[in-house]
């Protein structure tokens, strides 16, 4: 009897946990039930990969889709618009929007608006949300962070955009005391970088890294990762930006997990700043060519656990600000997949390492039901590319409401023809196809 299947993806070769395999992929009401020679089979659509390489859908671990807040620079549905289009299935986005999202009722808000109520278009590709901890929310966090749709607890150690902020030992302790699940961290020491403000000189991006220099960080790890000890809980340590950390956190993984961003890996100062000022200002900052292959090192030794984008749009006239008083990030999401594309061309690491960092990883780190690998029984969240196909990144062609990227002019070889959501394909050839049908994550931890 001839099987018959709602989608089937053919003659691609799939990446999956067996590394690499010619195999078509039947997907039926969402889920992924059969990989292998479908030959014989028949589906409602098909997609012919030949040619193609078929990955599990990639997940960006870390976003920031200003809304509610300051949505003339991004918000939930252009920044999801840019996901699908980058090939990008899911997000995690962070708390440091206006008001924070530190509370249920706004987290609630932000899954309404994701699930296009409250007369918002809502999201095309799938979500989670973080809580910000705060030191008027910190003993409640345990609560908080079981709540459907929240990805886990994200806390600023140094002041970075937005207000969230807890800096001092005894809010960290209580933060830690508090949460059960993996919480999340942006480590960067406070009290360090408020010494050393007055370093910044005045229209001077290059002075960006003496502010917030490499022991800011270091300095900040060291203290997180005592203190996690201390309280016998899992976390999270956001954007490593210095190799100095790479040897610390790969010496307590049974704690710690931690994430590389494609901006660090592919950007190099002093001369990124002197070429494109603030376009390239992030925190942590930009480091130089030397530090970023020690963070490659990172990549390649396994210490990285996942990769994300701080994806964080400012508009170009807020960017082209004198610095100090220019805004710190840049948007990233949609840059994901064919710049590390580029990088797997070019052989500094191999597709199966970026799967495992953009969905494997994912699903372990947090436990995301049903996503972050391509297997039988998982739910069909895909991304379909083209390691052939050479672009030219470019401004004009950014969905992120401030319609720029760091990477404009830049080409690279590797570039996403298809992102398949719950077996609906929401991306085809650089077109949407369809309604905005993003649905919230599930965790195990959760449950």
């Amino acid at each position: 009897m001839t099987q018959t299947f709602d989608l089937i993806i053919r003659g691609g070769t799939v990446v999956n946990q067996s590394g690499r395999l010619q195999a078509d992929v039947g997907i039926t009401d969402g889920k992924i039930v059969a990989i292998g020679a479908l030959g014989q089979a028949s589906g409602g659509k098909v997609v012919d990969a030949t040619g193609l390489h078929v990955l599990p859908g990639v997940i960006d671990s870390q976003v920031h889709f200003r809304e509610p807040g300051p949505t003339h620079k991004e918000d939930l549905r252009s920044g999801s618009m840019g996901a699908v289009l980058g090939g990008v299935t899911g997000v995690f986005e962070m708390p440091n929007t206006n008001p924070t999202t530190s509370t249920a009722a706004m987290l609630q808000d932000k899954l309404d608006r994701a699930a296009g109520k409250k007369d918002h278009g809502g999201m095309f590709c799938n979500y989670a949300f973080y809580v910000g901890g705060t030191h008027a929310n910190a003993d409640h966090l345990h609560e908080l962070e079981r709540l459907p749709g929240c990805c886990g607890v994200k806390v600023f150690m140094g002041a970075s955009t937005g207000d969230l902020l807890i800096a001092d030992d005894e809010g960290l302790r209580r933060v830690l005391k508090s949460i059960n699940r993996r919480a999340s961290f942006h480590s960067e020491d406070e009290a360090r970088m408020s010494e050393r403000r007055h370093l910044a000189r005045d229209g001077d991006w290059t002075s960006h890294t003496d502010v917030r220099d490499k022991q800011s960080a270091i300095i900040s790890t060291e203290r997180l990762i005592r203190m996690a000890r201390e309280a016998n809980k899992r976390i999270h340590v956001l954007h490593i930006s210095t190799a100095e950390e790479v040897p610390l956190l790969a010496a307590n993984k049974d704690l710690v997990t931690c994430e590389i961003l494609p901006n660090h890996l592919s950007i190099y100062g002093p001369e990124a700043y002197e070429q494109l000022e603030g376009r390239v200002q992030q925190n942590p900052p930009i480091r130089d060519y030397e530090n970023a292959q020690g963070l490659w090192e990172g990549v390649r030794n396994g210490t990285f656990d996942v990769m994300g984008t701080d994806h964080a749009p400012h508009t170009l006239e807020e960017k082209s600000m004198p610095y100090p008083a220019s805004p710190s990030g840049m948007p990233g999401v949609q840059t994901f997949v064919p710049l590390m594309l580029d990088w797997v061309n070019k052989g500094a690491l191999s597709l199966e390492r970026f799967v495992d960092l953009t969905s494997h990883g994912v699903n372990r780190v947090w436990g995301v039901i049903g996503k972050g690998r391509l297997a039988v029984g998982y739910d069909a969240d895909i991304t379909i590319v083209d390691m052939k196909e050479k672009r030219v990144i470019r401004d004009s062609d950014q969905a992120n409401r401030s319609g720029w990227t760091p990477y404009d002019g830049r080409e690279v070889q590797g570039w996403p023809t298809h992102t398949i959501i719950d077996g609906r394909i929401v991306m085809q050839d650089d077109t949407i196809i369809g309604d905005a049908q993003g649905q919230a994550y599930r965790f195990h931890e959760s449950l």
